[in-house]
């Protein structure tokens, strides 16, 4: 009869020592700064939909586009190296270029000097 009434006592004291182990383990984890940065875009796109109080379909839609043109706007700055890239693309897209032609010329583009 004790044995019964010891089983679920202990049982639930294993259970709360686990979950207290869990809780101090989620507590003391901070976030990257890229989470950091993320969970910053999170709050102002969000404000931004509840002043305009958006809902459903509208607010997901909002949301969606906010968080993509904030996240776009520091991916645009090109490097030297992309901004040539794109530079050589375009004349080869601009001369009709394919195959053989369009690899050799951006080869040559790519190692004239900035």
């Amino acid at each position: 009869m004790r044995l019964i009434t010891a089983l679920p006592l202990l049982a639930g004291l294993l259970l709360s020592t686990n979950l207290m182990a869990a809780d101090t383990a989620t507590a003391t984890k901070t976030p990257s700064p890229a989470q950091a940065a993320q969970q910053k875009r999170m709050t102002d796109c969000n404000q931004q939909a509840s002043t305009k109080t958006l809902k459903g379909a509208d607010r997901t839609t909002f949301m969606s586009t906010c968080l993509k043109a904030e996240g776009s706007a520091a991916a645009k700055t090109l490097t030297p190296q992309q901004q040539k890239m794109k530079t050589c693309n375009a004349d080869a897209k601009a001369k009709s270029l394919k195959g053989d032609e369009r690899k050799t010329f951006m080869s040559s583009c790519l190692k004239k000097a900035a």
